[in-house]
């Protein structure tokens, strides 16, 4: 059985991922030079709704775990704090930022947001409690349709970008950034938060790999 420690150190890793997560998201809306790709999404249909952009994820995340359903994907504790956890920090955080107008305060902030975007996503998938909804999406593509986990990121993230885009989003050299640097950042953090290997014996708590995970919750 996992040792009440290393539970206990995971568990920290993912919630405070998730937070951090919400909370570089967060940034980058303020930042205003452009989003991830499912924030574009994101905040497209904020814009059209409304609502909030922390609700809209967490509506937005709940859906996507009904699309697991047909895929024969299973969520693990990190899929459902994901859900939540990210669209609520999402919008504290937003609540408490002031509105950024001047080009030298909105690019420290993106750069703040993809640093710290890494850093979550390195401290959240490092838990090992399961993947986020949507990355389950496309590795539940991959396994239904046999193509590449590559392609079906790009084709669903072009897809949410298109859409989020044309709803009102925002996508500009942030989100070009976002895309070239997350990869590298989450693997650098990946390894830095890397949990200790569980004895032998141990139960596994969530299946998957971290190395392995697609990042983004």
């Amino acid at each position: 059985m996992s040792t009440p420690g290393r539970l206990g150190r995971r568990l920290v890793q993912l919630y405070a991922g998730l937070a951090l997560y919400g909370a570089s998201s967060a940034l980058l809306v303020e930042a205003g030079l452009g989003l991830e790709p499912w924030n574009v999404l994101h905040q497209g249909l904020s814009e059209l709704t409304g609502l909030t952009i922390g609700v809209v994820s967490i509506v937005v995340g709940a859906a996507v775990l009904l699309v697991w359903i047909p895929l024969r994907q299973r969520p693990g504790l990190g899929t459902v704090s994901n859900v939540f956890v990210v669209g609520l920090a999402m919008d504290g955080t937003l609540a408490l930022v002031p509105e950024a107008h001047s080009l030298l305060v909105r690019v420290p902030l993106l750069l703040a947001g993809v640093l710290l975007n890494g850093a979550a996503t390195g401290l959240y998938i490092a838990a090992d409690f399961g993947p986020g909804p949507r990355d389950g999406l496309m590795t539940g593509l991959h396994r239904r349709t046999g193509r590449s986990i590559r392609l079906m990121r790009t084709v669903v993230e072009v897809a949410v970008v298109v859409t989020g885009f044309a709803l009102g989003g925002t996508a500009g050299p942030g989100t070009l950034l976002y895309a070239l640097a997350i990869g590298p950042l989450a693997q650098l953090f990946l390894r830095v938060f890397a949990a200790p290997a569980a004895s032998p014996g141990s139960t596994v708590v969530a299946t998957g790999t971290p190395e392995r995970a697609i990042l983004r919750p």
